[in-house]
């Protein structure tokens, strides 16, 4: 019963181990794959945050449509398109049926550069786009069919945040896209959205398309230059902006990771300790009731490392057991996970997964049981025969 108790404590950490190398493993995936379908050729530009006498403040507001003009105008030959973001979120109506969902206020350039294709109807046009009065929308694919139930979308009204609006598309199903689901997104035309909808002029994000992927980097430090001009900040200034790639997207996400393994393996480091110290019990305590048996093996010829061996692999067979049984529950954990909450985490097990559950189980075994084992081979046989 003492050795079926450690291994639970055992398998308990190992299967927290799994669990949380699972999730990790599967998060970072998915977010650099999405990351990278945005295409190694685009710069993304993003308001800095505000300080006010170096506490901050929420994010500047000062990244506008007039950015886009100015960046066109100078640099439009390294330039293939720009879309421009301004998102909110807003309860989506239609009769009885309602919902919140994410509002992005956009271009016709955005669905170019994320290759977004109309299942039914059309895309924003780049007359709805530069139309201050356009009321129309593009709604994602599950947005659709939770708001219109399966009935054609394309030309009926819905109410965005109190207001009117005529759907005039419907997205192909597209899933994941960086870090927006664009199947429960709905989209409205750039201007109509900051003067109706926001009721602001700042944006949330500028999407450049560069023409040349090779000169992404020189492209960086014009636009850099070019925004600085146009929202006069004078040398020695912070930028009230940020630009960043694709590969310095992936490098801040792969930081935040980085923490979120440090947590997850502190949590499970902790369970395995605590199986470690029920094997060195359970083996300290069956060192001093088998003293006599081990008297008797000794005095028949068995040498001290013989001893030592057996007190060791008892506790490595402990360890490995609940190893084994760590990994196979740890992987039904994260599948429960993952279709518990769906499009919320995917989990992916990996060999390298496996691997350092398996040597995290060993290792626990073989420090828990040197001691007792150490102290099993030391053991004075003299001592040990008269031992009751």
């Amino acid at each position: 019963m003492r050795s079926l108790l450690a291994t639970v404590g055992v398998m308990i950490g190992v299967s927290s181990v799994v669990a949380c190398m699972s999730i990790l493993e599967g998060a970072q995936s998915r977010i650099a794959s999405n990351v990278k379908s945005l295409g190694s050729n685009m710069l993304y530009i993003v308001p800095a945050v505000a300080r006010i006498e170096g506490r901050p403040v929420g994010f500047a507001q000062t990244l506008t449509l007039s950015d886009i003009d100015r960046l066109l105008r100078e640099h439009g030959s390294e330039i293939d398109g720009v879309a421009p973001e301004a998102s909110a979120s807003a309860l989506v109506k239609r009769f009885q049926a309602s919902e919140d969902y994410a509002i992005v206020a956009t271009n016709e350039k955005y669905f170019e550069i994320n290759s977004f294709e109309a299942e039914r109807g059309r895309v924003i046009s780049k007359a709805d786009a530069e139309d201050d009065n356009a009321a129309v929308a593009v709604i994602g694919h599950k947005v659709a069919e939770r708001i219109f139930g399966g009935a054609d979308a394309v030309g009926e009204a819905i109410s965005i945040g109190g207001a009117a609006y005529r759907v005039v598309g419907v997205l192909e199903k597209r899933g994941t896209l960086g870090f927006v689901n664009a199947d429960e997104t709905v989209y409205i035309p750039i201007r109509t959205g900051l003067t109706r909808f926001l009721n602001r002029n700042w944006l949330t994000r500028l999407s450049v398309q560069g023409a040349d992927p090779q000169k992404l980097s020189e492209l960086q430090k014009k636009v850099r230059q070019t925004l600085r001009q146009e929202h006069r900040i004078r040398a020695g200034q912070p930028d009230d902006f940020q630009i960043f790639t694709q590969e310095e997207t992936l490098q801040q996400f792969n930081q935040v990771v980085t923490i979120f393994r440090i947590v997850f393996y502190s949590i499970a480091g902790i369970s395995l300790v605590v199986g470690g110290i029920g094997i060195m019990n359970i083996m300290l305590v069956s060192v001093t009731e088998r003293t006599r048996e081990i008297g008797v093996r000794i005095a028949v010829g068995a040498r001290r490392g013989d001893i030592l061996l057996q007190f060791l692999a008892e506790a490595l067979t402990i360890s490995l057991l609940g190893g084994g049984l760590g990994v196979l529950l740890g992987v039904m954990f994260a599948d429960l996970v993952e279709k518990v909450f769906v499009n919320l985490f995917e989990t992916e097990v990996t060999s390298t997964v496996v691997i350092v559950a398996f040597l995290t189980s060993t290792l626990t075994g073989v420090i828990s049981g040197i001691y007792p084992a150490f102290k099993a081979s030391r053991q004075d046989p003299v001592d040990a025969l008269r031992y009751e």
